[in-house]
């Protein structure tokens, strides 16, 4: 197997654990740039070689990471690697960027013979360190082929996404889940308090079921969100968690308003539970559920 030369830019608290991952790769020689000497200095002991700008990296390698902190540093690195760059560079945007700027920037960077994917991760400098990321990606197939064996030394769930732009959205759309739920989090503990309960007991409760159970994940097999025919065998599935979810959300909400704690996530949750499952409207307040317990 020939060996992959790999660019790094951006080695912050995310970023220096997988250039890390590349440097201990087999097969991957590895430059990095950062204006930052310490990350620097770090993955020179671990083997890669440090270039002294965007422009010098750019030249040596032939697949470049970028991982910096937002849509202007992105721009800024691209633009530093236009021009210098052979017809074989490929470019990966890490960042998590605005859902138009993959596009825009694959667009600009055709003109100069490069191919840009959008390649966001998800799990954290955690997943980074064990090199156990999930990564999504937009890009076309040959980009994607290019770029592969980089990321699969990163990140041990690689999900082609679809086109250039297709890993950002796909990144956005769970991190929507994973702040919407962390909002959720905060209504839980106001109740859990107010109720006189431990809050650090409730959170190891919490992390504890979710690995048993896949949390949120755990509902998402269906290829649609589509309403369900009854015939469906998700159909069954989801009414015992509509009837599990409308019994104990409508049971917390009473519980928050006897101690005066404000819950409308949970008062949202309950009305669009059911539509969210592709059944019909949820049952008034009051009527009573069956159904056993999880």
């Amino acid at each position: 197997m020939s060996t992959l030369r790999v660019g790094f830019i951006g080695l912050g608290n995310i970023g220096k654990p997988m250039a890390l991952r590349l440097a201990a790769a087999d097969d991957i020689e590895l430059t990095v740039f950062d204006v930052a000497p310490e990350p620097l200095a770090e993955l020179e002991r671990a083997g890669a070689t440090v270039a002294d700008s965007v422009a010098a990296l750019g030249v040596r390698v032939d697949v470049v990471c970028v991982m910096v902190r937002d849509d202007a540093q992105v721009r800024e690195v691209l633009g530093e690697l236009l021009g210098v760059a052979g017809d074989a560079q490929t470019v990966v945007i890490h960042s998590t960027v605005a859902p138009t700027t993959p596009g825009e920037l694959a667009d600009t960077a055709a003109r100069h013979g490069i191919s840009v994917l959008d390649a966001p991760v998800s799990g954290g400098p955690m997943g980074a360190a064990e090199g156990t990321l999930a990564i999504m990606v937009g890009a076309d197939e040959q980009a994607f082929e290019r770029a592969a064996p980089a990321l699969r030394v990163m990140g041990s769930k690689v999900v082609h996404a679809g086109p250039v732009g297709a890993g950002t959205k796909f990144k956005l759309a769970r991190n929507m889940l994973h702040f919407v739920a962390f909002t959720a989090a905060t209504e839980a503990q106001r109740l859990a308090e107010a109720a006189g309960l431990d809050l650090k007991a409730l959170g190891d409760v919490v992390r504890h079921t979710d690995t048993i159970t896949g949390g949120p994940g755990a509902i998402m097999h269906r290829e649609s969100t589509a309403p369900l025919d009854p015939d469906d065998f998700w159909y069954g599935v989801f009414d015992h968690v509509r009837a599990l979810g409308e019994k104990d959300l409508g049971f917390a909400v009473d519980l928050a308003e006897r101690l005066g704690v404000e819950v409308p996530l949970a008062a949202l949750a309950r009305a669009r539970l059911a539509p969210g499952l592709g059944l019909p409207p949820a049952a008034p307040q009051g009527t009573a559920h069956t159904g056993g317990e999880h």
